[in-house]
Order: structure tokens, then sequence, then C-alpha cells
């Protein structure tokens, strides 16, 4: 060949060469937002920079300092304001793109930029937090459209959205995608205090997507599912959704909820939540059993009227008893907050009566310094609860809460209050009636604290002017006005390791009384004052020790409690409100072993207690508690409440309280309590548990409670059982929950709770069984099944609530918001 042939040849061969390193090395073409119509733009923020980003490998982007492999050179069209055809030896720096920027890159981009261009080999296209990457990318500026064909991935930050095509306007978030598969995120904001938020991604497929919008989308014949499995377990099958990201909700039309390959709920028309969030709509049925109600179904719908303001209607079908229906509404303002709950039965098919239940509850600020609130409950019959509710909590409830209170601020130093309160009692068993508290109509209380008087005194002020009343005033009960005025002074001493706080007080008393005709004779006027003295002082004694090989703080604190309070003949006062103490370390150092004030308890007692800690030197956690305390009598106790039984003798009647507990390793944790009567030589009390709990839902509770003189008002019923509960896994996804209390006293299993549990990844399957007698031959079962679809909705009716107050230490085994009817579980 010809030198001078050979001579033209060899640029044409580096130019064929270095095709692709041209179209790598150049920098990404550019649109100006400037360039773009107003309407198309964008709000989202600027990206991070192309260097931040990780490129695709082979991807002609000015970032990257690789070559790609063979491509075209770039031809510019005619006219176009810029030729991209020159050669860059090094690569251009990667700058962040200015809001509203388009960044066009591909291994080979021919057109216009004003006009159209084309992007083939790796395209991508780029705008804000807008990602745009397929084999093939049409970008037409002046309508500022986007086609995209093969292999096509739409990202809009956690958003992504995948297809074999799809036509876009990048600035108005429309356009539509051809066989989408796609996944959108959001950051779900706590509903509970204490709540962490968290993201929930909801993913699926879809004939055609179509974007109608920033957060808008509509599909056709689509799955929505929040499993992040590929294939997922379960998931919403919709003719047509529509998935709302401004108000957080789905829509599907012709939809059904898919388990397990299986259709399990059909549904015309529903709304649901995409992050966990509330919105109008049905909710999940809830069904269950009792041996009380039958097959028991409730069909609620939430009704979210405004971000303030919502209510569900709960119409629920009893199979033994007919249909009820049950409704709350909830509100809630800068000032005030409450909620309203009524449930409405015409008639009882087992009773033949028509059945309601009505609650009331509202606090309100009225000024900055005024507060009020209203309690109030009231069923139609006394054996409501028990008839028509399958939890223990609810039907074992005797009295009815009714009070109205208003609470007055003064100033930093001093409060008033006034209350009106009664109360519903329920006696289900016709033969054993229960007895109604008093009723304070109404009670005005004013009290007050000075901690800044001279010389360090502190003094204190407590006042109150009440009305009792009863319903049996004209059979048994006394009623009357009392009037209570305590002023007290303290003087507080405290140095680094001690303390010493001497206290004076004078209660003083008055009633007067209507008598019942049961006490025609009593006195209707009586006062009483009484001198009240207290001594409270103690040490602090710290050292470092070495023991099951670690290093520990040990505290050693001795205190001493001496309380003088002279004897008054008490027996003409009626008891209104009083009732005894139970024994135990916080009322060994309490002025009155008596609640209210219709007993003051005399005393000339010491109290000697002392208390050590064992605390982890480095994470400060309290590993073991030991308390020893016992009373000693100086004189005889005079004044009792029901029996004179409850009396101590001056140098024989001595308790010993005896306690230990604390989290003695990483598994193990122990707790317990013994009241010992020295005079009687037997144990009062015992209250012990120890918990073995290695892991996260792994959990064994044994407990064993015996108080022997344990009273109900003037009752002495007495109290010895034993409780053992748990959660532990099984294996493949399976956890088993439980729970028996048994009574040896009655030697009767009282309460017993089993079930079981399946965490499905994105699912949980809960079945329970609760059995519990509040009589001996009146047992009430009832059966639980729930499907939890998370962050969905549950299915069934919903056990949790149950389990977590009856199994402690139960860890909730998925992450998902529990479905609601009244109140969160």
């Amino acid at each position: 060949m010809p030198l001078n042939t050979r001579l033209r040849l060899i640029p044409l061969l580096l130019c064929w060469m270095s095709g692709t390193a041209i179209a790598a090395g150049l920098p990404p073409l550019l649109v100006s937002p400037d360039l773009v119509p107003e309407a198309k733009r964008t709000a989202r923020p600027a990206p991070l920079p192309p260097a931040a980003r990780t490129p695709k490998p082979g991807a002609a982007s000015a970032a990257s300092p690789k070559v790609a492999p063979a491509a075209d050179a770039v031809s510019p069209a005619p006219g176009s304001p810029a030729q991209a055809r020159v050669s860059v030896t090094q690569p251009v720096p990667a700058l962040a793109l200015p809001a509203g920027s388009t960044s066009v890159k591909a291994l080979r981009i021919v057109g216009a930029r004003t006009i159209e261009l084309v992007a083939e080999g790796e395209a991508e296209l780029q705008r804000d937090d807008t990602i745009l990457t397929a084999d093939r990318v049409t970008y037409r500026e002046p309508t500022d459209e986007a086609l995209a064909e093969g292999n096509v991935e739409l990202r809009q930050g956690d958003d992504t959205i995948v297809g074999p095509k799809a036509t876009l306007v990048i600035g108005q978030s429309t356009g539509s995608f051809e066989s989408p598969v796609y996944q959108l995120s959001r950051q779900r904001q706590p509903n509970l205090s204490g709540e962490e938020s968290r993201i929930v991604a909801g993913s699926g497929k879809a004939d055609e997507l179509r974007l109608e919008g920033e957060n808008q989308y509509r599909l056709k014949n689509a799955t929505w599912t929040t499993c992040e499995a590929s294939n997922p377990d379960w998931y919403i099958k919709a003719r047509e959704l529509e998935l709302d990201y401004d108000r957080e909700v789905g829509t599907a039309h012709g939809g059904s909820i898919v388990f397990m390959d299986t259709p399990i709920f059909w549904m015309p028309w529903a709304e649901f939540p995409l992050t966990g969030q509330r919105q109008s709509g049905l909710l999940p049925p809830t069904f269950g059993s009792s041996n009380k109600t039958g097959v028991d179904l409730t069909a609620p719908y939430y009704w979210n009227i405004a971000p303030n303001y919502d209510a569900t209607i709960a119409p629920r079908i009893m199979g033994r008893r007919g249909l009820q229906l049950g409704g709350e509404f909830r509100y809630m303002a800068d000032d005030y907050r409450g909620t309203v709950q009524t449930e409405w039965m015409g008639k009882d098919r087992e009773s033949g009566e028509r059945r309601t239940l009505a609650s009331v509850q509202h606090q309100q600020r009225i000024t900055p310094s005024l507060y009020g609130a209203i309690d109030y409950n009231s069923v139609s019959d006394d054996a409501y609860f028990e008839d028509l509710s399958s939890r223990v909590g609810v039907a074992s409830q005797v009295n009815l809460l009714r009070q109205g209170q208003l609470v007055y601020h003064g100033s930093s130093w001093w409060t008033a209050s006034l209350l009106a309160q009664s109360y519903q009692t329920l006696s289900p068993d016709p033969d054993s009636r229960n007895i109604s508290p008093y009723r304070r109509l109404p009670q005005l209380k004013v009290s007050g604290a000075r901690p800044d008087l001279p010389a360090g005194l502190v003094a204190d002020f407590d006042s109150e002017l009440v009305r009792f009343a009863h319903e049996d005033a004209d059979l048994n009960k006394d009623e009357g006005t009392r009037f209570v005025v305590y002023p007290q002074l303290s003087l507080p001493l405290a140095g680094a390791a001690w303390f010493f706080t001497p206290k004076v007080g004078v209660h003083y008393s008055r009633y007067d009384l209507d008598r019942s005709p049961l006490t025609p004779n009593g006195r209707e006027a009586i006062t009483r004052s009484l001198p009240i003295m207290s001594a409270d002082t103690g040490l602090f004694f710290e050292r470092d020790t070495f023991i099951f090989g670690g290093q520990y703080l040990q505290t050693l604190e001795p205190r001493l409690y001496y309380l003088r309070v002279p004897s008054r003949d008490q027996k003409d006062i009626p008891l209104f409100d009083a009732s005894r103490f139970d024994v135990g370390f916080a009322q060994m150092f309490a002025e009155n072993r008596f609640s209210g004030t219709d007993r003051i308890g005399d005393a000339n007692d010491l109290t000697a207690a002392v208390t050590t800690r064992l605390i982890d030197a480095e994470s400060g956690v309290e590993r073991l508690r030991a308390m020893l305390g016992q009373r000693y009598y100086f004189s005889d106790q005079e004044v009792y409440l029901y029996s004179a039984d409850e009396l101590r003798d001056a140098g024989r009647g001595t308790e010993l309280l005896a306690g230990l507990g604390g989290r003695i390793s990483k598994e193990f944790s122990v707790s317990s309590y013994v009241q010992y009567n020295t005079e009687t030589t037997r144990t009062d009390r015992v209250n012990a548990s120890v918990r073995y709990q290695p892991d996260y839902a792994k959990v064994l509770n044994l407990s064993y409670r015996y108080a022997p003189n344990l009273r109900i008002a003037e009752n002495l019923v007495g109290l010895e059982d034993v409780d053992v509960s748990g959660q532990w896994p099984l294996g493949r996804g399976w956890y088993g929950v439980g729970r028996v209390t048994h009574s040896l006293l009655d030697d009767r299993v009282t309460e017993a709770i089993g079930g079981l549990e399946y965490d499905g990844g994105c699912w949980v399957f809960r079945v329970a069984m609760h059995r519990f007698a509040i009589e001996r031959d009146d047992v009430s079962k009832a059966i639980y099944v729930q499907l939890e679809l998370n962050d969905l909705a549950g299915i069934g009716s919903n056990p949790l609530s149950l389990i977590t107050r009856s199994v402690p230490g139960y860890g909730k085994i998925n992450d998902s918001s529990a479905d609601r009817v009244f109140g969160f579980d």
C-alpha cells in the first residue's frame, strides 16, 4: 500500500478506536432550567453531585475515570448550538447540578438540545432527585417529555419503578409505565408516645401504572403489599388501584386480599393505609367466640373526620344474643380532648332486655390556671360486662365511676379543687349484693406548700370540706359533712451522707352527721384534734466491691423513723372512705396506717430499716437490692378499722419485713417480699417471683402470692395462688405463649391462657384461648383468632392486649401497627 494512503488511514483508525473514549470523556449534556417551561419544572431539592453516586459499570459519565466499551461517536444535529464532538483526554470534574437543570448521559447521544435528544446505551436522564435510566431515552425539551425504552428504571428518592417502556413529563411527574414493578417508600410517623418513626415500603406490579402528579399513582390490574419478598405471602389485588401518598391512602376497586395465593377477603371498594396512618374506611372485621356470646362478629367502620376528630362505628353480631351497635367519637384541640363511647342492643335474645353502655371522658384547660375533667360511665344492667365481655379485666368491674372535677392552681405554692363523685355499683349475683362507695356531693380541697420559710423550715397545709351521701341512707348508712384542716411544719436537714427531718402537725376534723336507722342514738356532731410528730433520719455509705466476677458499687443505707400520734376514741365516726393499708416498706414510713381521714391510727413506734444495693460500675444498672425492716411498738394500739385483731401490743407485736429483688444476671431477675409477725410467729404475706429472659420473645415467669389475712372491705377473703406464664419460640417461626393461675386456697384454676403465634415475616398469625372464673360456678371462655398483615390491618379478634397484660416480659414478634376498634391495643 502506498505510504500516502496509509497516512490517510491512520486518522480514521484513531477516530474509530477512540469513539468510546470521546463519549466517555465528555461531560453530561445540560439543559438549563431557564429553557424548561415554567409549568414543567420541579421543586425537588438538588441531588448529590454525580461523583457521590455509584455509576453503572461502563456508563459514559464525566465522573467516571473508566473508559466504556465500544461506542459510536456523538453526532450533533445540524444547527445544534453546541457541538458534542470534542476530544477530552482527562475526566471533567463532577459538579452538582443547578436546581431544575436536566442532565442527559449515555454511550451515544444524537439530536439538538433545544429540540430533541436521543440517548442510547446505558442512557440516564437526571433532574434534581429524579433519575430515569433505560437502554434508550428520547428527551423532547419543548414539552419536557421523555420516552424511555428497554430496561426502564425511574428513581425518585427511595421510590423505584421498573418496566419495559415509559412515557414521562419530568417536571409535572406525569406519564405512564407499561407492565411495571414498583416499590414506593414513605416514613411512618409514630402514633403512640414512645414509638419510633420508621420506613414503610409498599410494592407490587401492574399491567399499567399512570403517574398523575407528584405522589399520585393509578394502576390497572395491580397488586400492593408491604412484604419485601419477590413472591409475597399476602397482597391486595385490584382491578384499579389508586395510591395517594399526599393523604397516605390507597383505594382499591374490585379488589381482594390474597393470602398464600388464596383470596380471603373480597372488597368491591376499600381504602387502606399506605404507611399505617389513619384514614376513613371499613376496617377488617373482628370475630371470635365465647360461651357467653356465641359466635361474635364485628364489622367496624372508621371515619377520619378531621386531623383532630375521628369516629368508629362498630356493628356487632353475637350468635346467642343478637345485634349490637357500638360507636366511639374522639376529639382533641389545644385546650381540650375527650372520648365518647356508646353501645346499644335493642333486645338481648338471652335476657329479653334492652342493653346499653355509655362512657364519656373529657379534659379541658379552661384558663391557664383552671383545669376541668368529666369521667362518666354507665351500663343498663348489673350483668352487662359479664355477659358481653370476654376479658376478665372488664367482666370483673363492679364500680363505674361518675365524676366531674375542677382544679385551680392559685400560684406556685397552693392548689384548690372541687369534685363531685358517685358510682354505679354492679351486683351480677343477686344473692351477693355489692355495697356502693359513698358519693362526694361535693368535695372542696385546698392544699399548699412553702419550702422557702426562714431557717430552712418547710410548711405544708391540707384542708377538705366534703359532703358524703349514700343510696342506703334509709337503711344502714350514715351520711354527713366532714371538715378537715391539717397544718404541718418540718425542718429538713441533710448532708452528703445523711439526712434528718423532724416534723410536727395538728390534724383537726369536724363531723356533722345524719344518722341512719341503725345508729339513731349516735353523736351527730364530732370533733377530733390530734397532734402528730415524727422524725426521719438516715445514712448513706458506699464502697467499691468485686463480686460474681464483676466490679460493683455497694451501698448501705440504714434508716430510722419515729412516729408519735396519741390515741382518740373514734368509734362513733362513720367509715366514709377509710381502709387499711397493706403493710409494706412504703407504709412503714407513713404517718397513718389507714387511708382517708376517718381513722387516724395511734402510734408510738419506731421503724428501723436497712437497704443495700449492688450497682454495676460500668453500666450503672442496679443489679440487686436487699431490704430489711422492723417496727417496734412502745405503746398498745387502740384504734382499729373492722376488728381488734388488727391491733399490736407494746413490746411484743412487731412486723418484720424483708425484700430481695433485682436483675441478678443477664437472664435472671427476682422480686420477693415477706412480712412476718413476731407476735404470732406466722408469716402474714409473701410475694415472690422469678423471671428467666435470655432474649427478646423468650421469657418464663413463676410467681407465688400468699396473704391469709387479706381483706376486701369488711370481708376476710385470704389469698394463696401460684402463677406460671411465658413466651417461647417453638421453631420455624412459631411461638408459644400462655399463663395459668391456680388458687391453692380454693384448689381451682382461676385464669388460664394458651396461645400460638407465627411470624411470617410480613404477617403474623395468632390464636389464643382464655378461660377465667370470677366465681367458682361462673366460668367464661373465649377464643381469639387473628391474622395481622403488617402495616395494613388485623383480620379476626386481637388477643394482643390480653397476652401483653397477662405475660410479664412478653415481646411482640412483629413491628406492625395493631388494628384497633376502640383505642389502641
